[in-house]
């Protein structure tokens, strides 16, 4: 800020373009994981993909927190009945949930199959040949 705060304004040259920047940018911080160095759950990390805030963040985050401070053996073991409440909710939203499952080639290849083994028909004979 300039004078009584006030915007100073710049005029650069062709020249002053021609020149390499001198200016030295800090290097950024590290991005935190899934956990966080304190141990806790960062519930804003990319990895999850949404999870944590979309209809069923609640239940998800219940059940990730259960397994993930489990001290069960089998680890999460004690959190059966948090991700059974977290795959009801994203059952009530398939096309939020099970988009990756439509994008899958191989659960459509399996669909496929399903479809042919539903609508199958009697063997067909073989066709006859002639003999020469």
């Amino acid at each position: 800020m300039g004078p009584n705060n006030k915007d100073i304004v710049i005029f650069a040259t062709k020249e002053d373009h021609q020149v390499p920047s001198k200016v030295k940018l800090p290097e950024p911080d590290p991005q935190p994981g899934l956990i966080l160095p304190n141990g806790d759950i960062n519930w804003n990390c990319p990895c999850l993909g949404g999870m944590a805030t979309g209809p069923c963040g609640v239940e998800f985050r219940n059940a990730f927190s259960c397994f993930h401070y489990s001290e069960a053996e089998p680890k999460g073991s004690d959190c059966y009945e948090l991700f059974k409440t977290m795959q009801s909710c994203m059952q009530q939203y398939p096309t939020l949930y099970n988009k990756d499952l439509a994008d899958d080639d191989d659960m459509k290849s399996l669909g496929d199959v399903d479809n042919k083994v539903e609508n199958k028909s009697e063997p067909q004979p073989p066709a006859a040949t002639s003999s020469n």
